[in-house]
């Protein structure tokens, strides 16, 4: 086109750059023509009028074609014909071939050339808009009544009728004239000219059938060349026989699995596939298509419905334990709530039939909330990728599929989608596959999203986007295939809109009628898929009718066995729907190995070994901000007088883990540094871009690799990322770190739906930890609380129960609970809790409330002596001070958590009252130590007991605490509360209101008449 565009300058200009311009496009003087496809000039076109200032050029062309005319190019031919047709008779003898050439050519005015020009231009225009929008006229609907695109406008740069080419100043005269084809179509196959009539005929097949394309949004030339190749190469999406019979078979076993299920348990909720039973083909003919292109893993994620189809039939899973399933009757064998079963995942191994390869295919379990699994299924790929070492995804892949309502409604599809390209979080590549059922629960897509498609979030990451009508399996698999080659070639994401109905209402007991009226009178009219397409091959003679209806009648029998076989099952093992077992790390039965707590401590040479790492910077010539110098000379002080603050215990734990061989992994925003700028695990050469250090990867020669990275500005997302990349190996310490404690509610459905009850639900171990600061430091009431009490609601551990001890009472109650709440107010401690996470035999997912201002305070350093062998994780850190010398004369006993500590030490100090009051701190808040607690309560027999918290009292700890604190004391002693009155915001954004409250109810904390005469 820019060749053209050249051509319109040289009708404006001199014959002299018109004759140089035309001899570079390869119209030198030649006898044969050379290079026809150069894109110089097309078919029945005047030649321009500046060639007349080259009369030897234009009669060496004149002889050429005298001598044979397919010596020039069409254009020179058409030109001589026209003018030799047009010359009165004998006016070509008597005059030089020059001169009649010169004559005719100045005769034909400037404008008809430049029209030629602008013919041309329109055409690769037409081209253009058929590529960019002809999707919007894609026949996609199944059933004929609606615009996929919400938009009955047709672009008027479409051909739609003969008077659009009105647009481009053309008309039905021209639709039999030849153009030049340009180089970014493929529609002409070998052909480099076509009639415009043919070319929009191949351009609204490539793009106005059963296939809407959306990808000239991507920026990269290349990609977009590659799809249109794939689409518009005449006759590129044919399919063999074997191929239309593979195809059959899978949709026979997809339609019959849902008609099974409808006779068989015609009142039960499935969430069955009708309406978009080429589902199943199509995930398999993706799954064909990668496993020969290396990949060996693939991990999926998904709504409920079609979800039982997906496991009997992509999965494999035995089709008797899906069967079981509907038994009302059936015994749990698992501890836990178990889930219904379009809520179970599944994880098999088996072969690919097609390829002949090996594939393990893993189904994610999850909830009800649609979209929530998304940010999982991509941690755990991720996860799978780097244990692996596939930097770039050739063996571990992912599928995603999605609702059309909530792909565009759900936030969480944004942010994953936008994790795509993130190097610490790109799985290489994701097909999205969105069943489009055209319609969300009861409402319409008009009322559901703002934008054209469902699918239009994709774009921000360049995703090519393909639009497909689901009753036309065979489009459906070319589409899936294409789908499947792009991500093996590009390693990008890529979506399949897969345009359908839902035969059914939201569930099968569900009346669509009430709202979609029209829409379901059309659907019941709706012939099967299946019988279309089954239809269609038999008049093809691909298949008889014998034999289609012996392959219906094969796997009718194949469910009906297996129904038989499933009325045998009487225990429903949860277990076996696990979808991300640790063989080597449990027994056989899935129990831990052993049930004993095993030391924490370290050596004093790794801890100073890891300390003088910490301390410094491993590589030569790295010049680091005079700032991070400061810290870090700060830590060798710390080092060489054998202490440690927050920083460093925590480098001890990450240091020792990674000595052992335990992968750390370390994620959330601002990770690298810290929020607080107490970190700096990243550090940065002020000198030479982008060149970075990360010490903890230079501690030893056969460490485990250190992973240390800032995320994307987002919380649901990138939690369910980290949980899904838990989820791959027990071996892993996997962190995500809030930027402030109270962010991690825009994270609550992963915590609530996965984190807290993932071991009851689905039988899955996690352990996953969270970091989330917390303290009331006159913040104001975004920057203070991380919300302990709903998770402390959320714990499971039974507040009127007083627990047997027996055996390891510690790892016990830790095994039983379904979560770990700590609110450490120590450097070691915190070191002990970390490593403790991978020291016991099973895996718990860890709370931590971690501090802001004990960062930096100098009370709140541990010892080396803290961390020596033998040491481990201390659940109560008792009173050690002169209380402790006498209990018996101790007035009072305050049990707090974590700041408030330094708070109440500093005022028992002033108030010189340390005999008389003790302070206790519960480090670990649950499991409750009800041992410890006992232990301390019995101690001081005499003395008052008091909870006492920073936060609000209907925040925080204590209406988890006072029970159990009831529970320990028989109901003979009461728990006092100290702390701020209750309040609807966790903190004031006043200062002085901040510091008043702090003094109120330090003043209530040491007057030792405060609860006297009073009741509970």
């Amino acid at each position: 086109m820019s060749q053209f565009r050249a051509l319109a300058g040289v009708l404006r200009g001199g014959s002299v750059g018109g004759i140089q311009w035309l001899r570079a496009c390869g119209g030198a003087p030649a006898r044969r023509w050379v290079d026809p496809r150069r894109n110089c000039s097309s078919g029945a076109a005047p030649v321009l009028s500046s060639v007349a200032g080259s009369s030897s050029y234009m009669e060496e062309m004149y002889f050429a074609w005298l001598e044979d005319h397919r010596n020039v190019h069409e254009s020179w031919d058409a030109f001589f014909r026209n003018m030799q047709a047009s010359s009165p008779p004998g006016e070509a003898v008597e005059r030089r071939p020059s001169a009649l050439l010169e004559g005719r050519v100045l005769s034909h005015s400037a404008n008809m050339a430049q029209k030629v020009v602008e013919d041309h231009l329109a055409v690769h225009t037409l081209i253009r808009a058929y590529q960019i929008r002809g999707h919007h006229v894609a026949q996609l609907d199944p059933l004929g009544i609606l615009d996929a695109d919400l938009d009955s406008f047709v672009p008027s740069d479409l051909i739609t009728t003969i008077d659009k080419l009105g647009f481009y100043s053309l008309d039905e005269s021209d639709l039999d004239r030849s153009f030049q084809l340009p180089s970014t179509t493929f529609i002409g196959g070998e052909d480099t000219t076509l009639p415009l009539r043919e070319i929009i005929r191949r351009l609204e097949a490539s793009y106005c059938g059963h296939i809407g394309i959306e990808f000239m949004f991507i920026n990269n030339v290349n990609q977009c060349q590659w799809i249109r190749q794939k689409f518009e190469t005449p006759g590129i999406m044919q399919f063999t026989k074997l191929e239309k019979r593979t195809l059959l078979a899978r949709l026979i076993r997809s339609t019959r699995f849902e008609d099974f299920l409808a006779r068989k348990w015609s009142s039960e909720k499935r969430f069955g596939l009708e309406g978009c039973e080429v589902l199943i083909p199509a995930l398999k003919s993706m799954i064909d298509t990668s496993s020969a292109a290396g990949i060996d893993s693939v991990i999926m994620g998904m709504p409920h419905r079609g979800r039982l189809n997906v496991l009997a039939n992509v999965i494999r899973k035995e089709l008797d334990q899906i069967f079981c399933q509907f038994d009302p009757k059936l015994e749990a064998s698992d501890e836990g709530s178990g889930d219904v079963k379009y809520h179970l995942g599944m994880y098999h191994e088996r072969i690919n039939r097609e390829t002949d390869k090996n594939i393990t295919l893993s189904l994610m379990a999850n909830p009800s909330h649609l979209e929530a699994v998304d940010p999982v299924v991509q941690g755990k790929a991720k996860a799978e990728q780097f244990y692996r070492g596939d930097t770039q995804g050739k063996k571990v892949m992912s599928i995603l599929i999605h609702g059309d309502a909530a792909f565009a409604g759900q936030g969480v599809v944004y942010e994953t989608i936008h994790l795509s390209e993130l190097p610490s979080y790109t799985t290489h590549g994701t097909i999205h596959v969105v069943v489009n059922n055209q319609i969300g629960f009861t409402t319409d897509p008009r009322v559901a999203r703002s934008s054209p498609y469902p699918t239009d979030v994709a774009r921000v990451v360049n995703a090519p986007i393909f639009h497909v009508n689901a009753d036309d399996p065979e489009a459906v698999m070319y589409v899936c295939r294409v789908a499947a080659e792009w991500r093996a070639t590009f390693n990008k994401d890529v979506v399949i809109d897969l345009v359908c109905y839902r035969r059914f209402g939201h569930n099968e007991m569900d009346e669509p009628m009430f709202t979609q009226p029209l829409m379901y009178k059309q659907i019941r009219r709706q012939e099967h898929v299946l019988k279309k397409y089954s239809d269609r091959l038999i008049a093809e003679g691909v298949v008889t009718l014998q034999e289609y209806e012996e392959e219906v009648a094969k796997y009718d029998k194949i469910c009906e066995e297996a129904y038989a076989s499933s009325k045998d099952e009487k225990i429903l093992n949860i277990r076996h729907w696990l979808d991300s077992p640790w063989p080597d790390f449990f027994t056989a039965e899935g129990e831990p190995r052993s049930m004993s707590s095993v030391p924490t401590g370290l050596k004093e040479e790794v801890l100073q070994h890891i300390g003088q790492t910490a301390s410094s910077v491993p590589l030569d010539d790295f010049k680091i901000h005079p700032g991070v110098s400061r810290i870090l000379r700060g830590r060798a002080d710390l080092v060489k007088n054998r202490q440690m603050d927050w920083a460093l215990g925590e480098y001890m734990a990450f240091g020792s883990l990674l000595k052992d061989g335990i992968h750390v992994r370390l994620s959330g925003q601002d990770v690298e540094r810290g929020t607080f700028s107490h970190r700096h695990h990243v550090l940065h050469d002020q000198e030479v871009d982008k060149r970075i250090c990360v010490p903890m990867n230079h501690l030893w020669a056969d460490q485990a690799p250190y992973t240390v990275c800032n995320s994307s500005l987002s919380e649901y997302g990138v939690l369910g990322f980290e949980l899904g990349f838990a989820m791959a190996s027990p071996n892993a310490l996997i962190l995500w770190e809030a930027q402030f404690g109270d962010f991690n509610n825009t994270a609550q459905c992963i915590i609530d739906q996965f984190i807290s009850p993932g071991q009851a639900k689905w039988v899955r171990n996690n352990g996953i930890v969270l970091l989330l600061p917390h303290g009331m430091e006159g913040m104001g009431p975004e920057h203070s609380s991380a919300r302990p009490e709903r998770f402390l609601q959320m714990s499971k551990d039974d507040p009127d129960h007083f627990p047997e001890f027996s055996g390891d009472f510690e790892v016990q109650q830790l095994y039983d609970c379904n979560w770990i709440v700590v609110n450490c107010s120590t450097p070691a401690n915190y070191c002990h809790v970390l490593r403790r996470q991978i020291l016991l035999p099973f895996r718990k997912p860890l709370i931590i409330f971690t501090p802001k201002s004990l960062l930096r305070q100098p009370d709140a350093r541990s010892s080396f002596e803290d961390l020596a062998e033998g040491t481990q994780f201390k659940r109560v850190i008792p009173d050690v001070g002169p209380a402790s010398q006498n209990p018996a004369k101790v007035k009072r006993v305050i049990f707090c958590t974590g700041k408030v500590y330094y708070e109440l030490a500093r005022e028992r100090k002033q108030q010189k009252l340390e005999k008389d009051i003790a302070i206790i701190r519960l480090e670990q808040i649950s499991p409750f130590p009800f041992d410890l607690v006992r232990t301390e309560a019995e101690k001081y027999g005499n003395a008052e007991l008091v909870w006492c918290q920073e936060e609000h009292k209907n925040m925080g700890y204590y209406d988890y605490v006072r029970p159990r604190f009831l529970t320990v004391a028989a109901n003979r002693r009461p728990i006092w509360y100290v702390g701020r009155d209750p309040a609807a915001a966790p903190a004031t954004g006043n200062k002085f209101t901040h510091f008043n409250e702090l003094k109120r109810f330090m003043d209530t904390a040491f007057n030792l008449n405060a609860f006297h005469g009073k009741d509970l």
